[in-house]
């Protein structure tokens, strides 16, 4: 029993990991209808849910407040003083990479923007703003590495943000047995950058927030932990719901297969229940009444109409029926309150991005109405 135990442990973590950035890209998107299926666990993995945590440690060569829930990059220590940008790169028409000093995280963090036709620092109006999460063994660069995001926002009238959430962040303000500090990544985005885009680079009040694997699970949580921030949440192939059995077995095991100690994010599970509690997103669904909300997720794990053929089948695609697993309980949560969330549970697809970037596309129409803007052409 105790290797069979083992071995779901070993397949969750691979799924909580999350699987490397996928190079090959989507073809030709085809309507994949919505599953509706009953809130329950997949039968392999019912007692082995794995956290949205990644498995990656941080940089030996890091500051010390860049090494929990960081990526291998090692970022400065923020400068004396409240949040500021320090650093601004221009790499194209559109984009423009940001340096911001963050108390929160006590690191100089990079945050990537997709600018409107129009924008300028000394414009007489603001814009809407998208806010798009990466997830987990990733960086802010992901989005427009791995999809056509520029295209597909061409001509959206809306800020688009990326922002650095550390390779394994998690979205969440670290608990450290009790004395906080950094790393503050909710902090870091909710207030510190949105004080920033909204002070100084003509980002409005009007916010959608979207995210992929580890940052589904941060885009719905700031949805329902900040009501009113966001008019729209998009979730793909995140947990939804965090304290659902196995699940704080698997995020304690896999921070300490990351060499890190196991309780410092959100604490003890029984003793810091309350901090365990504050972090699930389904313990806030009533919070997400009035926001417009798009979930997707596979079921199997199984390769699918968007993967190469004969293409290998990795242990971490296993993140796709746990994902269906806490969506299922997040919906049936929401519903109680008379929430009516779309929902696409489409079966066979792996944890990779031409899925990603078809749900993204999908939802892309309910950003604009959250945002009022008009739908593309």
């Amino acid at each position: 029993m105790r290797s069979v135990r083992h071995g779901l442990l070993a397949l969750a973590t691979a799924a909580a990991a999350g699987l490397p950035a996928t190079a090959y890209a989507a073809p030709a998107q085809a309507r994949v209808p919505v599953e509706a299926a009953p809130a329950q666990a997949p039968a392999s993995l019912a007692h082995a849910v794995p956290a949205p945590v990644s498995a990656t440690g941080g940089s030996a060569a890091a500051p010390a407040s860049a090494t929990r829930g960081s990526t291998a990059a090692s970022w400065p220590a923020a400068l004396p003083g409240g949040p500021q940008v320090v650093g601004e790169n221009r790499l194209g028409p559109r984009t423009l990479d940001l340096t911001i000093s963050s108390p929160a995280v006590n690191a100089r963090l990079p945050v990537r923007l997709l600018l409107p036709e129009g924008w300028s620092k000394q414009a007489d109006r603001t814009w809407p703003v998208l806010y798009m999460l990466h997830g987990g063994v990733d960086d802010y660069t992901s989005w427009t590495r791995m999809t056509r995001v520029e295209e597909l926002t061409e001509d959206l009238d809306a800020i688009v943000v990326m922002p650095e959430g550390g390779g394994s962040g998690n979205y969440s303000d670290w608990h450290n047995g009790g004395k906080g500090g950094p790393p503050g990544w909710e902090t870091f985005h909710t207030e510190e950058l949105l004080g920033v885009l909204e002070s100084g680079y003509r980002a409005g009040t009007r916010r959608a927030v979207t995210g992929l694997s580890m940052g589904a699970y941060g885009a719905m949580k700031y949805a329902a932990r900040h009501p009113g921030m966001f008019r729209f949440v998009g979730a793909h192939s995140g947990i939804m719901s965090t304290r659902l059995p196995g699940v704080p077995d698997i995020i304690m095991y896999t921070q300490k297969k990351a060499g890190q100690d196991p309780k410092a994010m959100w604490g003890d599970p029984i003793r810091d229940w309350r901090v365990w509690r504050d972090n699930d997103p389904a313990a806030h669904a009533r919070n997400l009444r009035g926001v417009s909300i798009y979930i997707s997720s596979g079921t199997t794990s199984l390769n699918g109409e968007l993967d190469p053929p004969g293409a290998d089948w990795d242990p971490a695609h296993l993140g796709e029926p746990v994902s269906a697993y806490t969506t299922r309980h997040l919906v049936a949560k929401l519903r109680l309150y008379g929430i009516k969330p779309t929902v696409n549970l489409y079966r066979n697809g792996t944890h990779s991005w031409p899925y990603w970037e078809r749900e993204f596309t999908r939802s892309l129409p309910m950003i604009r109405t959250a945002l009022g803007l008009p739908q593309g052409g």
